[in-house]
Order: C-alpha cells, then sequence, then structure tokens
C-alpha cells in the first residue's frame, strides 16, 4: 500500500511540474533574414484605413483604362499582393542574396522556383521611400510576371503580364494615386 501512495504523491508532483513547465511563454524568433512586407503592410493598411485619402484608381486591360476616383473601404485587400510577396518564412532563410548599397537594399532570389524574384527597397533614415517587388509564376498552364511598386501615402501600382497557354497573353495595369481629402 505504501508503494501506491508514493507512486499517487510522484505522479502528482510530476504531472504539477510538467504543468507549470508547460505555463512558460513560448518563445519565438522575432528576427526575420529579410525586409518584413506582411508587418509592413499590415501598418501602411491601418494608417490608410485612418488617413482621409481618396483614391483615383486607373485600372487597364491591354491599354483599355478606366479611371475613378474612389474611396478604399479594404486597404489590406487592395493591398494584399504587396504583403503576400513577404519573403520571410523560415524555409527561405538563405534563399535570398542581400545587397546593400547607400539607402537602397535589393534582395534577390537565389533559387529559381521562388515566385517573389527581386525586392527593392529604397529608406531614408529607417523610413521606406518606396519599394518595387517582382513575382514571376510558370507552371505549364500560365505564366504571370508582375511588377509591384509603393510609394507611402502617394501611390501604388501593380502591373501584370499574363500569358495563358490557348488563352493568349493580357497585359493589365491597376494604379492607385493616393490624394488627401478635404473635410467639409
Amino acid at each position: 500500500m505504501y508503494w501506491c501512495k508514493s507512486f499517487t504523491f510522484r505522479f502528482a508532483v510530476t504531472a504539477l511540474l510538467f504543468a507549470f513547465a508547460s505555463c512558460k511563454p513560448e518563445v519565438q524568433q522575432s528576427k526575420n533574414s529579410y525586409f518584413d512586407l506582411t508587418s509592413y503592410f499590415g501598418a501602411e493598411t491601418k494608417k490608410l484605413a485612418n488617413a482621409n485619402f481618396s483614391v483615383v484608381k486607373t485600372v487597364s486591360r491591354n491599354g483599355d483604362a478606366e479611371t475613378k476616383t474612389i474611396k478604399i473601404d479594404n486597404w489590406p485587400g487592395e493591398l494584399s499582393v504587396f504583403s503576400e510577396s513577404n519573403i520571410n518564412k523560415p524555409s527561405w532563410k538563405n534563399s535570398y542574396k542581400t545587397t546593400t548599397s547607400g539607402d537602397i537594399t535589393i534582395y534577390k532570389a537565389l533559387e529559381p522556383d521562388l515566385k517573389t524574384r527581386e525586392i527593392i527597397l529604397k529608406k531614408d533614415n529607417d523610413k521606406v521611400v518606396y519599394l518595387m517587388i517582382f513575382n514571376v509564376t510558370n507552371n505549364s498552364l500560365f505564366q504571370n510576371k508582375e511588377k509591384l511598386t509603393y510609394y507611402p501615402d502617394s501611390l501604388y501600382q501593380i502591373e501584370r503580364k499574363q500569358h495563358v497557354r490557348f488563352l493568349g497573353t493580357n497585359d493589365y495595369l491597376i494604379e492607385g494615386k493616393l490624394k488627401k481629402s478635404v473635410s467639409p
């Protein structure tokens, strides 16, 4: 009977130790290898949602363009193509070459199958002046080439050349010029 009480006591103590040990906050690596587009555009979309901007938006397909002045209600959706180009996945830690010259940093893909091929980032005193992203997607049915350009509080542009097998090639352009709205 003694061994049963002793075993129960040891089991209870061990269970409590494991319970307390599991209460420790998980330590995560917060240092990114490259510029964090997801965090940057998360902050940008919040800033733009709170600002009073109207957008002169032009949408073009094969040169046939339409321009309207609109208010954007869903900035995360509007700029999602930028944040989706984030290259900070742990498995990509050594997949991009980083080159810095003055205030310009270039991240260039070292592996041919990576969608985001290049990011060019210009900063002035840790503030982003502009960034350009080049994406390429290839498979047996289509080829997609994108050039994404972003100037904070000023302009965003999405240029896409898409070739679909048996359907041909289309050129798309989405451009948004931000204008500070005047409150009545």
